[in-house]
């Protein structure tokens, strides 16, 4: 599934590839961004040992275990990391997730539409899901744009996680 360095896909402009506890200090910095915490949650991540922790409990087990999860998303050109994209399998809904965050940096740029456009077709053609669906925090316009230019829309409210508040389920159009 992915190639020795870790490269899971790569898109024009960008390359998702695994995390490594090398990115701890990147996701200190995306997963404390106040739209995150607002729109995404909380994650307790305020040190690179807090990140590290995160990659342990969440990525680098979900490759383990699935063969997949989420990614760090690098612009090809330079390889900076701008923000996170993949799937994610929760138990509180019938298919596998995409999720995405980038830093207010690269925002506005259509990252976060090619990003998952990489990530929906990855899943059809590599690992053979014939349905992603996604999750959105009402209110949160930006992502819901996104999921609207790649083919989705909020089908239903669901409770994704046990005692976390309502959010919209996207689903293919077609």
């Amino acid at each position: 599934m992915t190639d020795p360095r870790g490269v899971v896909l790569e898109t024009a402009r960008l390359r998702l590839r695994e995390f490594t506890y090398d990115d701890a200090d990147f996701l200190v910095a995306l997963l404390n961004d106040d739209d995150f915490r607002r729109n995404i949650g909380d994650r307790g991540v305020r040190t690179a040992a807090d990140a590290r922790r995160y990659l342990d409990e969440g990525p680098l087990t979900a490759y383990m275990a699935f063969g997949y999860g989420l990614w760090c998303v690098e612009e090809r050109d330079g390889g900076r990391a701008i923000g996170i994209c993949g799937l994610l399998r929760r138990d509180t809904l019938p298919h596998p997730d995409v999720g995405y965050a980038l830093l207010p940096s690269a925002r506005g740029r259509g990252y976060a539409q090619e990003a998952v456009t990489g990530v929906l077709a990855h899943a059809r053609t590599t690992l053979g899901f014939p349905r992603v669906v996604a999750i959105v925090s009402p209110g949160n316009v930006e992502s819901a744009r996104v999921l609207d230019a790649v083919g989705y829309h909020p089908s239903t409210l669901v409770v994704a996680a046990p005692g976390a508040d309502a959010v919209w389920l996207y689903v293919p159009r077609s």
